[in-house]
């Protein structure tokens, strides 16, 4: 049912039951007391950051995990007893914040626990990232991760409650720089005096297809969680079918007969051979659909047609096999009777990848949420 708020029919909608069995899948397919991780960064790669949260505890993950303390901080608003995790940069500033919200913090920086414990007086928990090969964030030494250690087992208020890192090349065939990230991973491990409560290595691709043995404690399920596989060698190995969550759709708010010779939107750039429909779809490149998605198909009726001519701000042009009603239902993503335009052909189309589709539809488009 479309919220009374939203007059354009521009929406995003969004499958939390989908979501729901993705959780279900991955937690049938690891070890029974191995966590999940639900990322819901990037308001949860486009797909609302709450909604998802709230879907996928339901359906068995135990954390969230962030890229931002403002993302955390949001989430907190709605969910106010569920532990989070923020897997980025944070600064010294938030610690306090954090704190007081049971959010917790990534760290790699010896000097930042130093900082913090100044201002910081309640308990924080702390993940200490390694950088075995990724080279964003984390401790590059066994010498580093000790100091860092001590520094936090020698504050009252810091709880070291994880440690983990990041794999570069999880979701791909060649698995020669990865095994030489997992094992430098156990030798960081081996360093540390105790290890902690959560030790987390397995983004999506590598709880998926790699040794069982790198879920450790628990899991980060990130990109499949929403339908879709990290990469076509992924997609390849899946060990249970996926379910996209996401779909985007419209209508058409204008059609009109154009003849041969005629232009269609700026720089006219598309010019009808043959007496052509032309259907207006109210939504852009300020919506996430970007000029590079000129030439892509979308649905009506079950029929693949044309975006033509330059995609405008808020506005974009298709070319129509007949004269369509105003009102008519188009599916940009998603499926429509046979036909089906999936998140991996937009990202093929503009050469990226598809965790790149969803997130940049804006927040200007609605999320319209499904269940049961």
């Amino acid at each position: 049912m479309r919220n009374n708020k939203h007059f354009r029919p521009t929406k995003a909608i969004i499958d939390l039951d989908a979501i729901k069995y993705n959780v279900l899948q991955l937690k049938k397919h690891i070890h029974p007391n191995v966590k999940i991780i639900a990322v819901v960064k990037a308001n949860a790669y486009g797909h609302g950051d709450v909604e998802v949260a709230k879907a996928a505890l339901e359906a068995g993950a135990s954390m969230l995990a962030v890229a931002t303390p403002e993302e955390a901080l949001h989430v907190r608003k709605h969910l106010p007893t569920v532990d989070i995790l923020v897997l980025g940069y944070s600064p010294v500033s938030f610690a306090e914040y954090a704190a007081n919200e049971n959010i917790t913090l990534t760290v790699y920086s010896s000097d930042w626990v130093e900082e913090a414990k100044k201002s910081c007086n309640k308990p924080l928990k702390l993940h200490i990232k390694v950088d075995t090969g990724m080279h964003r964030i984390g401790v590059t030494s066994e010498k580093e991760l000790r100091s860092l250690y001590e520094k936090i087992q020698s504050a009252e208020q810091f709880i070291l409650d994880g440690i983990f890192t990041h794999f570069a090349t999880a979701d791909e065939e060649d698995d020669s720089y990865f095994q030489k990230q997992a094992n430098r991973f156990e030798q960081f491990l081996k360093a540390l005096p105790e290890k902690p409560r959560l030790v987390h290595v397995a983004n999506t691709a590598t709880a998926l297809i790699k040794d069982a043995r790198l879920q450790y404690d628990a899991v980060r399920f990130g990109i499949s969680m929403y339908g879709l596989a990290p990469s076509e060698f992924v997609k390849s190995k899946l060990p249970y079918p996926l379910k996209p969550a996401f779909s985007l759709e419209t209508e058409l708010v204008a059609v009109k007969q154009i003849g041969p010779g005629e232009s269609v939107g700026y720089g006219a750039t598309f010019t009808a051979e043959q007496p052509t429909y032309i259907g207006t779809l109210p939504i852009g490149y300020a919506d996430g659909l970007i000029r590079k998605y000129s030439g892509q198909d979308v649905l009506i009726d079950g029929k693949r047609v044309p975006i033509v001519g330059r995609i405008c701000m808020d506005q974009c042009m298709i070319a129509l096999p007949a004269a369509y009603n105003i009102g008519e239902k188009v599916v940009l993503i998603g499926k429509q009777k046979n036909e089906e335009i999936t998140i991996d052909e937009w990202a093929a189309k503009v050469d990226t990848i598809n965790y790149e589709v969803p997130c940049i539809i804006t927040s200007r488009v609605p999320r319209i949420y499904y269940k049961n």
